[in-house]
């Protein structure tokens, strides 16, 4: 079942419906004897870059032996953003009994874990899962969960680097994150040693309400002022707006959300999700043939993205050096 968070437009409605076709259980088929479920806990918008993440995952599985409707089923839910329908979502995963979850995001673990320590769950998206209690050790999880993180703290300090490059004149930066969002603190310390070193003015820009979006504003006031935003889901849910507000105010921003480039942000380095979606297909592979969760190691990532909107650069005014061209996985204009 996939439930929708909200009304939606028609065109979003169209993007649902499609991944509602891609991972919704296969009619009768799906109840013949051997079929194997898979749960998914998904804490973002089931818009496209979700489901090219969930295309990932399935091509993954396929080419291991697991073919929906014939041997495997899905049981696919999202969150929205809304930390709020965690609880409930997961209950009622866990309540249609899979073999094996799959959950994107730190707080879509916790809940399941709340509700679960005998099925296994893979995950994705998860940054220090050892301090969020979610496994014991990166070697030997040791408990029902295992997968792949999405962060390591030295990312901040490219973040910070990449600002630098394309807007070498930025003098304070104003780091946007979720106060409440699981990780953050591990985030804030790397980047204020960065920032440190860099010598750069930092300050902190905390948002967790609509009304918090005003902060971009009221830092816009400063002159060779600079943004990061640092990866959450609710960044992630008000993506257009952050956009929207720091092309109005002429903030050079660089977004560790791969689709803030895609939707007109300057510059986006983050991990690549969709990578992440397929190798994790391996780790339910085999769970799937007997494998457990707490023997397979916990991987961090190995492979980011580099995005960079020309069109964006050139309305702030910004000259993208060939140094950052060449670095680029992609250039959009």
């Amino acid at each position: 079942m996939l439930e929708i968070p909200g009304a939606v437009n028609r065109r979003d409605l169209v993007t649902v419906l499609g991944a509602a076709a891609l991972c919704s259980p296969a009619s009768a088929l799906a109840q013949q004897t051997g079929m194997r479920k898979i749960g998914v806990l998904d804490g973002q918008v089931p818009d496209n870059i979700e489901h090219a993440r969930l295309v990932a995952f399935r091509q993954g599985l396929q080419t291991l032996g697991w073919t929906e409707g014939q041997n495997v089923q899905f049981d696919v839910r999202f969150a929205g953003g809304k930390d709020e329908r965690f609880s409930s979502l997961a209950t009622a995963i866990v309540k249609a009994a899979p073999d094996v979850i799959l959950a994107f995001s730190p707080d879509a673990v916790i809940a399941l874990q709340r509700q679960t320590r005998a099925i296994p769950i893979v995950f994705v998206g998860v940054f220090d899962p050892v301090g969020l209690g979610i496994i014991s050790n990166f070697a030997m999880p040791g408990r029902n969960a295992t997968g792949f993180t999405n962060f390591d703290v030295a990312i901040t300090t490219k973040w910070l680097q990449l600002l630098k490059e394309i807007a070498p004149g930025v003098e304070r930066v104003g780091i946007l994150f979720d106060p409440l969002a699981r990780g953050s603190s591990g985030v804030m310390p790397s980047i204020k040693a960065a920032a440190k070193s860099a010598k750069v003015e930092l300050i902190e820009v905390p948002m967790r309400r609509t009304e918090d979006l005003l902060r971009i504003a009221v830092l816009g006031q400063k002159p060779e002022t600079g943004l990061i935003v640092a990866q959450n889901i609710w960044a992630t849910a008000h993506r257009d707006e952050i956009v929207a507000l720091a092309a109005r105010y002429h903030l050079p921003a660089v977004y560790g959300i791969g689709a803030y480039s895609a939707a007109g942000g300057l510059m986006s380095y983050d991990t690549d999700r969709v990578d992440q979606f397929r190798r994790a297909a391996t780790y339910v592979d085999r769970i799937l043939r007997g494998a457990k969760p707490g023997d397979l190691p916990v991987q961090n990532p190995t492979k980011y993205i580099l995005t960079i909107n020309l069109k964006t650069a050139k309305a702030l005014g910004l000259t993208v050096p060939q140094s950052l061209l060449i670095q680029a996985d992609e250039v959009l204009k």
